[in-house]
């Protein structure tokens, strides 16, 4: 197998490390303009890049790996599709620019069009998942999200980075990352209220932090805060029924169910062995990334998308974003 990731960033660097990992066999070329990302990648993963998608001789791909800047992604899809590559993974959007095309893409079914959504590949969430489909009494939720932006990618600054852009920013990011699964188990959002400000003197001409109440279709509410500005990286999520109490920290070693035999918390092992990268917070681990991937890969394999998620899905969840923003 053959396959191209264009953008050789933190991410592309990312899925090339995991693609390696899954399956040495696959050969990988890589797409970006920085010199002195091709030269770290070539060095590290002694693979060939290029600085322009022309100079691939696409007979000879079987699939790509869209890693570049969210607003760059549509537009690539089209461009792959008319070269003839129809077996493309691409990390999330933050626009809905060329859905509708995309969506009818999709449905001609001519490769797999697969559209990342990493948390639905957590275990946590999958366990949460699993319960609560069991649990038909009424929830809430509480959920908190957030890290400084600096120290997002501390080895860059935040301005050169699309998480500074008020189209691509890092509140909207962290909503597009976490609204999937949310949507996933606890339903449709209904209505919503929100309140949003400013807090911090970051040179970015968005909202720093967002406090959001959801209702969900099914009466479930929750409780949403999402930010930049906690210092210390933060996820913390509480759910509650008369049947299920749920607390997760949002690391493997902070996850908690309450027991109703034993009237209390117990942890939940769901990792034997966890995977962690250096220069990342101890919430993000690799062991999603590499399901994801590995799900892409058998997609192609076996000709069947096992995507969790879809730009249909996706086109409801930013949507519902640009309202957030807009209020």
């Amino acid at each position: 197998m053959r396959l191209l990731v264009i953008g050789l960033g933190s991410m592309g660097k990312r899925r090339i490390r995991l693609l390696r990992e899954y399956d040495s066999s696959i050969e990988i070329i890589g797409i970006d303009k920085q010199a002195i990302r091709r030269e770290e990648v070539e060095k590290i993963y002694k693979i060939k890049t290029y600085d322009d998608i022309d100079k691939v001789n696409f007979s000879e791909i079987n699939g790509a790996l869209l890693c570049s800047s969210p607003l760059t992604h549509t537009k690539l899809i089209l461009e792959l599709n008319s070269k003839g590559v129809y077996n493309i993974f691409t990390e999330l959007n933050l626009s809905s620019n060329f859905y509708d095309q995309i969506i009818n893409i999709e449905k001609e079914n001519k490769g797999i069009l697969f559209l990342s959504s990493t948390l639905l590949y957590r275990k946590e969430i999958q366990y949460i998942k699993d319960i609560l489909s069991l649990d038909k009494t009424k929830k809430t939720y509480n959920y908190h999200v957030g890290q400084y932006l600096p120290d997002w990618h501390p080895w860059e600054n935040y301005n050169d980075f699309f998480i500074g852009k008020k189209e691509t920013n890092g509140c909207r990011e962290i909503m597009a990352i976490e609204i999937p699964w949310i949507v996933d188990i606890f339903g449709k959002v209904e209505s919503f209220y929100c309140l949003k400000n400013k807090i911090t003197n970051l040179n970015i001409d968005y909202n720093d932090n967002y406090h959001i109440i959801f209702k969900h279709k099914d009466g479930t509410i929750g409780s949403l805060q999402f930010d930049v500005v906690s210092r210390e990286a933060t996820t913390y999520l509480e759910i509650i029924s008369e049947k299920n109490h749920i607390k997760w920290n949002g690391t493997p070693e902070g996850f908690k169910v309450f027991d109703l035999n034993d009237k209390k918390m117990k942890d939940i092992e769901t990792y034997r062995k966890i995977d962690r990268k250096e220069g990342y917070s101890q919430l993000i681990i690799e062991d999603m990334y590499l399901e994801e991937i590995s799900t892409f890969i058998k997609s192609i394999s076996k000709c069947k998308n096992y995507s969790k998620y879809s730009f249909k899905k996706d086109k409801e969840v930013l949507s519902l974003i640009n309202k957030i923003e807009e209020e």
